[in-house]
């Protein structure tokens, strides 16, 4: 796998709240084309929402559709360690790159127990895997120290972090003290936390697959090193981002803008939902993604 940008594939539903391939085909050719080195199907792919089959069925059907073009980061989490256990030996054996847990957030668990759930999935395969703190939108902080243990045991090169507990550049500090710099991190909050991360040996970030032309244009201001234009972008995004405060808020938005681009034909979600956005505040985030376009598009 290469640096770069590992979009989170939104997933596009029919009438029937089943996945529809044409759209999401038509996604994936889209952010390729957009420069993406590689996708991820997580949160906001609304797999909380699918069962085990269908969880399973929806990475199957994105790994037929890239056709080995990019790897493939799939999402493994669960309530408990049996079932996240079992789903990395399949993403493993369809042919995922790259595997990412959160820890259980229902129930509750101690540090030491969060620990042994991801040493069993380590342990379950051969591939990568990515520990996710999604604490910002669920769940509790993961320790610093559980990194540290999980890195002294695997190594950077099997087990990597996508940090996403507050704040956020004290935590890649603290890994990549541990690791030495040699750790393998990842952005997780849309562009958020790029202008205080990237610095730090970032090795890529998994935003939303709504903006991903904007978020490239950040990435590349930064790895140029032009930090004016970094700046700028990043003050553009974060008006866009005030409204995904939440999970579900994160789905509706990024649903609503890629209908908005022609990329999908319905924002439909499987319910039920919180969040349904009304005219108003379709009319504000229309008005922050003009914005962000005429930035993006002012370097052109």
């Amino acid at each position: 796998m290469s640096r770069g940008i590992y979009p989170v594939l939104q997933m596009p539903l029919d009438e029937e709240e089943n996945i529809d391939e044409l759209t999401l085909t038509r996604e994936i050719e889209w952010l390729l084309e957009l420069g993406a080195s590689g996708f991820a199907v997580a949160m906001v792919s609304e797999v909380m929402r699918f069962s085990s089959e269908e969880r399973r069925a929806q990475w199957q059907l994105i790994l037929k559709i890239i056709n080995s073009r990019v790897p493939l980061v799939v999402s493994v989490g669960a309530e408990s360690t049996a079932v996240a256990v079992r789903q990395a030996r399949l993403a493993e054996s369809d042919g995922a790159s790259l595997l990412m847990a959160t820890p259980p957030a229902i129930f509750p668990a101690t540090s030491e127990e969060i620990y042994s759930y991801y040493r069993s999935i380590l342990e379950s395969v051969t591939i990568p895997v990515v520990v996710q703190d999604a604490s910002n939108y669920m769940g509790q902080p993961i320790e610093v120290s559980l990194y540290e243990r999980l890195l002294a045991e695997f190594g950077p090169e099997r087990v990597q972090f996508k940090p996403e507990a507050v704040p956020v550049k004290d935590r890649v500090v603290a890994i990549q003290k541990a690791a030495s710099g040699k750790a393998k991190v990842f952005e997780g909050q849309s562009g958020m936390d790029l202008l205080d991360t990237h610095p730090l040996g970032l090795f890529g970030t998994m935003p939303g697959s709504e903006i991903v032309w904007a978020i490239k244009a950040l990435w590349d201001a930064l790895e140029v090193g032009n930090t004016a234009r970094a700046k700028e972008i990043h003050e553009a995004i974060s008006v866009l981002i005030t409204f995904q405060t939440s999970l579900d808020a994160y789905v509706a938005v990024e649903k609503y803008l890629l209908v908005k681009q022609g990329i999908f034909t319905s924002a439909r979600q499987r319910g039920p939902v919180r969040i349904i956005l009304d005219e108003d505040t379709k009319t504000k985030i229309d008005n922050a993604f003009e914005n962000l376009q005429q930035v993006v598009g002012s370097s052109k």
